[in-house]
């Protein structure tokens, strides 16, 4: 496909109309001894945090991942020195019983690429590093300029297909929404158009040299921008019959609730639509923390057949029964009536409010078959549409409920039968608020954090659904209303709270991330609606976070470069001295509240009348 003139029409406006929730089948590729993609269980990897020339601490480290069950382990290879340690610390495992495969991580170096190629089993790159920086200066393109950049390209990485063809190593090629080139930015703007172009560049590239060993992977911060880009780039190659894996992530995810709702909302999305072959939860936690999460989210998705555990074939949405919802929307949807969450303690159902408050939500619950019955004076009817009740059979809503348009509808249940009600109401021109509620019940705080974000979580993540219920059980019913603000936050529903991106951090991280973050929140977290990043290093800091309204970034050992938006205004700020300055950057910049005296901002982003 040629490059998107000024005057073109914008494609994938379309596009995705056709193509967004289609079966995505990915062809198997192999990476050492482990096979990826097809029927083949979605494979779950983490990276290592300890400097890749601390021989001992990072095969420790590998062998701590491997037995929590990460199947593959990623290791940062900064320049050539690391590159060449990652084959010593291959053969320390592989002497020590483990056989999983071993990824180098690159970013700025092809040198570093062409070692490890040589050393490891798979090869990680960022599409932003191979374009030739004579021209990265340039804000415009002619299409003659921007197909020889292509030839250059393609004359960069033909070298590393080579190696990687004569030694099986394979190749991810890793985009990520804040590293895109200017050349695709010129064109496509930093959205995931650019994102999916970017990856297919690279891609056709790869298939026409004959290169097949190949992963692909698509990154944001953003939930809602990472599923777009992934349902974008499923059609694309699938329309092109370039099927490859892929891997998904939500990348910068934070910590705590928050990291694990932004990873399972957005990872679960796309698995329930069938795309996806390996994940990795990354969060600003000990790398051996992202193992049990990643593998609560993938657990949903695979079964037994004939004793080997197997794929699901799209066990939650089936091709016919999807509603066919507007693309997800980058930006929150215009200011309204706020996403509502309530939660269910024992029969009642709460409405719960930001400052932690819960109070009855006024509403009489009743199923199908209750409905017009009379119930409690004074209290409108919500209705009830239960998967289990129902026996999966879906009730006729063009009789049930024209005669109340404001009527809410509670539906729960797997993320299919949520999706099948919503395209019920969608075909027969309803609009009454819909109140999604996940099928499991659990009084394991932990469960109910994946199920909410994997069922309500999916249709959330499209912009589909005015509130969120959680059923409490046994929990505590304030701690578990939080659980869904922070749902509703981390899909862009509604904004309640301080937004963290923070990368998990690598070998390149020279100083204590996650004690970082605990000190920047203690500081900003009654900031309401503010996003502040605290990356790593400046390698992926400035690009990733480019959602940050501003940012504190490692630029060296005990050193902290300071950002407003994606310029740096405060350099070489003393590590001791960075969390108040960054709170003095957001006084000057106007963002600044003390604690007590109100919000920063106030973000109601659903549609609904609830």
């Amino acid at each position: 496909m040629h490059p998107k003139s000024a005057t073109a029409p914008h494609f994938f406006t379309t596009f995705v109309v056709q193509f967004h929730l289609m079966t995505y089948h990915s062809r198997v590729v192999q990476i050492g001894i482990l096979p990826m993609g097809g029927s083949h269980p979605v494979r779950v990897q983490s990276m290592t945090n300890t400097p890749t020339l601390d021989t001992d601490a990072t095969v420790a480290q590998c062998i701590r991942l491997i037995e929590a069950g990460s199947e593959l382990v990623r290791i940062t290879a900064r320049g050539p020195a690391e590159a060449r340690r990652l084959g010593v610390i291959r053969e320390i495992l592989r002497s020590r019983g483990y056989l999983q495969p071993v990824i180098a991580d690159i970013h700025y170096s092809a040198e570093a690429a062409l070692i490890a190629a040589r050393l490891v089993e798979k090869v990680r790159i960022n599409p932003g590093n191979y374009t030739d920086p004579r021209r990265e200066r340039k804000s415009e393109w002619t299409d003659m300029e921007y197909n020889e950049e292509l030839d250059f390209i393609a004359s960069q990485l033909a070298p590393l297909l080579e190696v990687c063809t004569q030694h099986g190593t394979a190749i991810r090629i890793g985009v990520n929404h804040g590293s895109l080139s200017r050349r695709i930015v010129s064109r496509y703007g930093d959205t995931p158009e650019g994102m999916v172009q970017s990856a297919l560049e690279y891609t056709r590239i790869c298939h026409k040299l004959g290169f097949h060993n190949l992963v692909l992977s698509l990154k944001s911060s953003n939930v809602r921008v990472m599923v777009h880009a992934y349902l974008l780039l499923a059609g694309c190659l699938t329309a092109e019959g370039l099927n490859y894996p892929l891997h998904l992530g939500v990348t910068e995810a934070g910590n705590g609730d928050d990291g694990r709702l932004k990873s399972a909302a957005g990872t679960g999305a796309l698995l329930a639509r069938g795309i996806g072959d390996t994940i990795r939860v990354s969060l600003t936690e000990a790398p051996e923390r992202e193992l049990p999460v990643a593998r609560a989210i993938i657990g949903r998705y695979h079964e037994p057949v004939n004793g080997i555990t197997r794929r699901m074939v799209r066990p939650d949405l089936v091709a016919g029964e999807e509603v066919r919802f507007p693309f997800p929307s980058i930006a929150p949807p215009a200011p309204g009536n706020p996403a509502r969450v309530l939660v269910k303690k024992g029969e009642d159902y709460l409405l719960a409010g930001e400052d932690g408050s819960l109070e009855p939500a006024g509403y009489r619950v009743c199923s199908p078959a209750s409905l017009h019955t009379k119930g409690s004076v004074g209290k409108p009817p919500m209705l009830l549409l239960d998967e289990a009740e129902c026996d999966g059979s879906l009730p006729d809503l063009s009789v049930l409920v024209p005669a109340d348009p404001q009527m809410p509808l509670l539906v729960k249940g797997s993320i299919r039968w949520l999706s099948q009600i919503a395209l019920g109401l969608f075909r027969h021109g309803l609009s009454n608020p819909l109140i999604l509620q996940g099928a499991v019940h659990t009084n394991n705080r932990d469960e109910l954090l994946i199920e909410a974000a994997l069922n309500p979580g999916g249709l959330l993540t499209a912009g589909c659904g005015n509130g969120i219920c959680l059923d409490a059980g046994d929990l505590d019913a304030p701690e578990v209303a939080a659980l869904g603000f922070g749902l509703l936050q981390a899909t862009r529903m509604r904004i309640t709270r301080t937004e963290y991106i923070s990368c998990p951090s690598c070998g390149r991280t020279l100083f204590d991330i996650e004690e970082a973050l605990r000190r920047v929140k203690e500081r900003t977290s009654h900031l309401k609606g503010l996003r502040i990043a605290v990356m790593g290093c400046i390698v992926n800091g400035p690009g990733e976070m480019a959602d940050a309204d501003y940012g504190y970034v490692g630029a060296g050992k005990g050193k902290v470069t300071l950002y407003k938006g994606r310029q740096a205004v405060r350099q070489g700020v003393p590590e001791a001295e960075a969390v108040e300055s960054l709170a003095e950057l957001i006084r000057s910049g106007g963002d600044w509240k003390e604690p007590g005296t109100g919000a920063l901002r106030h973000i109601d982003t659903s549609t609904g009348s609830l």
